[in-house]
């Protein structure tokens, strides 16, 4: 019977277990041992007794664990033809269902527990009939016994667990043979029970596994230009570029405002240069900041002639900034314009034409 009650536990178990998939609690196998006290039914006639045991079990769900659970326990007999050395010796095996209460979390969590399985035993007593204690008969067999018991159980999805309970054992001790093969009616006994249990979690808990945001446009910058793809109007954007807002590439120029050029002159004024030891000073602190150097005129006079004299004003100005310490290679030009691009337009007409605004050179961010 026990091997029969054996197996049919592992299999329920173990069918239970699989068929759950979705765990928010720990199901972790584990083992327990536990220690406490039997205190028996009065017609018994034994004293209370030491009772310990040893179980593997498991919880399949957040309100429900099952275990396989023996324990044993010997009590004296106590009654009036006992010597004083006879025992009532009780081994169990049972499938013990808990439901607990609140899930995981809790530091101390109740529950109520029911069990069924076989308890077999082995009671030793005198036969009054051959002048008292000097014959000891013996009583063994295998009976049923269920169990009902509450209990708090810690669940904290750590290593070990600890577990409190109390409750009924309900022993169906009915016909059994003695010694002499009579046949003896016994009635069924209900004894109490307390144990204090440890549990050890066998393995590890699985790592939990975070959701992963679903990407959208502004969370996302595809050319790492610093703006989200939704606001960004130009997704291509290479490394280096100076970005604006939207995303675009913008120009942008290190102001040399007043870098001015006198009337059909290429030689920087001094009031020039304290500009340009301004721009230096910004070229020094960003030293990947790379600019073009661009030459212009006024609209006045001969265009070819421009042409060479704005190469000539540009020059002065990229040999000014490499004495000054900027490496050629930030440098790019210099670079004549002549007549195009100018600030304002004044026309060819002569004196208009000498606009001083647009004898100028720039320095324009390629970057």
């Amino acid at each position: 019977m026990k091997k029969k009650i054996l197996a049919l536990a592992i299999i329920s178990v173990a069918f239970v277990s699989n068929v759950v998939v979705a765990k928010d609690y720990d199901d972790r196998w584990y083992i327990s041992g536990s220690a406490g006290g039997l205190f028996p039914d009065a017609d018994r006639n034994t004293s209370s007794s030491f009772l310990y045991g040893v179980g593997i079990g498991k919880r399949i769900s957040r309100n429900l664990a099952f275990d396989l659970q023996y324990d044993q326990t010997s009590m004296d007999e106590d009654n009036a033809f006992n010597s004083g050395n006879l025992t009532w010796d009780l081994q169990s095996l049972q499938v013990v269902g808990r439901y607990y209460f609140v899930k995981d979390g809790r530091t101390w969590n109740p529950y109520l527990g029911l069990g069924l399985g076989s308890q077999s035993h082995s009671e030793e007593y005198p036969d009054p009939g051959n002048g008292g204690a000097s014959d000891i008969n013996k009583r063994e067999g295998t009976d049923f016994i269920g169990t009902f018991g509450i209990g708090l159980e810690t669940a904290r999805q750590k290593r070990f667990d600890y577990r409190i309970e109390a409750g009924l054992r309900f022993d169906n001790d009915q016909f059994e043979e003695d010694d002499n093969g009579q046949a003896n009616e016994y009635g069924a006994y209900l004894d109490y029970y307390a144990t204090a249990s440890v549990l050890v979690k066998l393995g590890d808990l699985p790592v939990p596994v975070v959701a992963v945001p679903v990407p959208t446009c502004d969370t996302l910058d595809s050319d790492n230009d610093g703006v989200n793809d939704c606001n960004d109007k130009c997704p291509g954007s290479e490394a280096g570029q100076t970005i604006g807002t939207d995303g675009c590439p913008v120009k942008l120029t290190i102001d040399l405002k007043d870098v001015n050029f006198d009337f059909n002159k290429d030689k920087l004024r001094d009031d020039s240069v304290v500009i340009l030891n301004e721009a230096v000073a910004v070229l020094t602190k960003y030293p990947e900041l790379r600019v073009a150097v661009d030459g212009y005129t006024d609209l006045c006079g001969n265009e070819n002639y421009n042409q060479e004299l704005s190469q000539k004003r540009a020059t002065a100005v990229f040999d000014f900034m490499v004495a000054a310490g900027i490496n050629a290679s930030r440098l790019s030009g210099p670079t004549a314009h002549g007549e195009s691009n100018p600030l304002v337009d004044t026309g060819e007409a002569f004196p208009a034409c000498k606009n001083e605004s647009n004898r100028r050179t720039e320095l324009n961010v390629q970057n």
